[in-house]
This record gives structure tokens, sequence and C-alpha cells, in this order.
């Protein structure tokens, strides 16, 4: 049996290696994976791409395919019901980071310090896209420092990426001074984190998952699910930054 997985761009080092060790505990299933920021493979599933199981790296893509929340107009706006409400769980937790390059030429320290070099045009950060949850969360700390993004952009003190590992190759060849990433994106990408935004700046970093209600194989993608949650799974998803949700 083959099985289709739709997981966040971030998730892409720690679940290949699950997938790996997983070979172990189900020789008989493949599990074929595709990474891609979370708003892309919404997009995905809604036009009728193949898939089994989403793990999207914010609730707001996976609400709009819960029909158990096709009454709320703001969670569910087409009224979509395309995943199995029961299986769906918070799998996983992460941190939303600053990042700078090697070395940190600029010498960025904070997010403090960050809003006040946007403001004086003093640096280049790069984001993710309105779309893209990792954009999402830079918009929320933008809105809690009183920033606004279109001044910014005006400004031309800021790039975009289409996912977060776009985002993480603009740090990582230092064509700015700094972007805003998961910690885990850091981690497996080696750079520097000089800080870690909090619950206050722009809320939870949670990770669901659920299994498509169109799958045609949804027993093997429930066990994969289950998998996931597993201390074996756990173990990999927590050495590169993640933790349990």
């Amino acid at each position: 049996v083959e099985i289709t997985v739709f997981a966040a761009a971030s998730m892409t080092e720690p679940v290949d290696q699950i997938i790996e060790q997983y070979k172990t505990v189900a020789p008989n299933v493949t599990v074929v994976p595709t990474y891609d920021s979370s708003g892309a493979l919404l997009t995905q599933i809604q036009e009728g791409a193949d898939c089994d199981l989403f793990i999207s790296a914010a609730p707001k893509q996976m609400n709009a395919l819960d029909g158990s929340l096709k009454d709320d107009a703001e969670k569910n706006p087409d009224g979509l019901d395309m995943i199995d409400s029961s299986t769906r769980l918070n799998l996983l937790e992460n941190k939303v980071t600053l990042a700078v390059p090697a070395g940190n030429p600029k010498g960025v320290e904070s997010f403090d310090q960050l809003a006040e070099l946007l403001k004086s045009g003093g640096v280049l950060l790069a984001m993710g896209n309105s779309d893209v949850p990792v954009g999402q969360y830079t918009q929320k700390i933008f809105t809690f420092y009183g920033l606004d993004e279109a001044a910014l952009n005006a400004a031309g003190v800021l790039t975009y990426g289409s996912n977060v590992k776009e985002v993480t190759t603009q740090v990582t060849e230092a064509a700015v001074d700094c972007g805003v990433i998961y910690a885990t994106d850091a981690f497996s990408a080696g750079l520097t984190v000089v800080d870690s935004a909090t619950k206050e700046m722009c809320g939870q970093v949670i990770y669901p998952a659920a299994v498509l209600s169109g799958s045609q194989h949804a027993a093997e993608a429930k066990a994969f699910l289950d998998y996931l949650s597993t201390p074996e799974a756990m173990a990999i998803f927590e050495s590169v930054g993640f933790s349990a949700a």
C-alpha cells in the first residue's frame, strides 16, 4: 500500500527520518511525502490532489477542511468537509525564531531591536508570504510591535519566501540580515537563533494532523499518524526542536 502525506515544509528533515524508520514497522506500506507551505498544500487538496494524510504548520489550513467547523465562516470559509475530523489531533509545537546568517553582520540581537531597525530602515528581513503560516506568524509579530507591513515593504526592508525553506535559504546565503523562521528550520540549517517569539507576540505554533476523508487507504494513513505520536517518532521530532503539542 502507498500512502501520500502532505506535510508542512518545516517538517522535511524529521519526517524523512521517521519514514525510513517506519519501513521496519510497516514494511508493506510506502509513505510518499510532499513538502510545501501549508497554504500551497491546502490549495492542492482543495483542487483534488491525491492525499491521505495532511499535517499543517498552523490550525488555519486544517480548519479550512474541517467539516465539524463548516458553520464557522471565519474558520472554514468554503464550508469544506475534506478531513476525517475524528482523526484530527494537535501533533507538534514549534517556535517562531529570529535567525541570522553566519557572523551576524548586522548585529541583530532580538525582536525588540529588530522592530527599531525596521523602522529606521537599517536591516533587511526575510519573511514568509501572507498565505504561509510562518508569514502569518510574522505578521502577528508586526502587529504586536505596531509595525505596518505595507509601509515596510514599500521602504524596501522586507523580502519574501513562498515557504519557510525559501526564507531559511535567504538567511543561510546571507542575502538578508535576518529572517523569521521556525526553531526547527534554524536547527536543520545550522543557523544562529538570536531570539524566540513569545506566545503574546504570535500565539502558539501548533501543527495539526488529520486523515483525509477521501483517502483510499484511511486505515494505513491513520496507522502512520498514530506512529508519529510514538516515543520513537517524537524523539526524532524533538531532536530538531519540535515538542509534543
